[in-house]
């Protein structure tokens, strides 16, 4: 089987360049798409330096890890909205209809929840499955909006992640088609203190969403 390729590009949003990666699988159509976020000491590198693009391909799967606006390598990008607040949902529907992604799996820890939960709100008809990792601003919007949403969720936390890891719980439970993966002994960034559970947890899921 050919190997996947990981290729790095940029894509203008709303007249910005953001910096992205793009991971294929080695040959025939990708059975779903992920799109990986990042937390606010990250970027897309995190993605590359974990192989989670290189493991998502492997598997069949198209992945697109971006740089986030005034972060990596999009440093020159203007975050829509102020650390912690929600961006406008428009935001990453401008990522997905440039990037042709199509119904994609969102995977966002930490910050990138200012962006993926207007989305997920608003835009649910373009996530094929949601994967949040101990985002931020869960607690801007109410247990109702959270109950209307039918999207497959896999939350996703540390066991050491006392703060936001237990408090975006609290919130994200309220998703209905929700199921939960502990990463044992880990911190807030869960996915680097245990990547093959990390990746196991995560492929299991995508796989059911075949």
């Amino acid at each position: 089987m050919a190997a996947p390729r990981v290729t790095e590009s940029t894509v203008v949003v709303d007249g910005q360049t953001l910096f992205y990666r793009d991971a294929a699988p080695g040959q025939g159509s990708p059975k779903l798409t992920v799109l990986l976020l990042h937390g606010i000491r990250f970027s897309s590198d995190t993605w590359l330096q974990l192989q989670t693009l290189a493991k998502l391909a492997e598997a069949g799967y198209r992945a697109v890890a971006i740089d986030l606006p005034g972060l990596g390598r999009s440093k020159e990008a203007v975050a829509p909205a102020p650390v912690g607040q929600p961006a406008p949902a428009a935001f990453l529907k401008g990522v997905s209809e440039a990037l042709r992604l199509g119904p994609a799996v969102v995977v966002s820890p930490s910050l990138s929840g200012m962006y993926s939960l207007p989305f997920l709100f608003q835009h649910s008809q373009l996530l094929r499955a949601y994967v949040p990792v101990a985002p931020i601003c869960t607690e801007k919007f109410p247990a109702e909006q959270y109950a209307r949403i039918k999207t497959p969720t896999l939350i996703v936390h540390g066991e050491r992640d006392a703060e936001l890891g237990h408090a975006s719980l609290a919130m994200l439970r309220h998703l209905p088609e929700h199921r939960v993966l502990v990463l044992r002994d880990a911190g807030h960034a869960c996915y680097l203190d245990q990547p093959d559970e990390w990746h196991r947890g995560l492929l299991a899921f995508l796989r059911q969403l075949e």
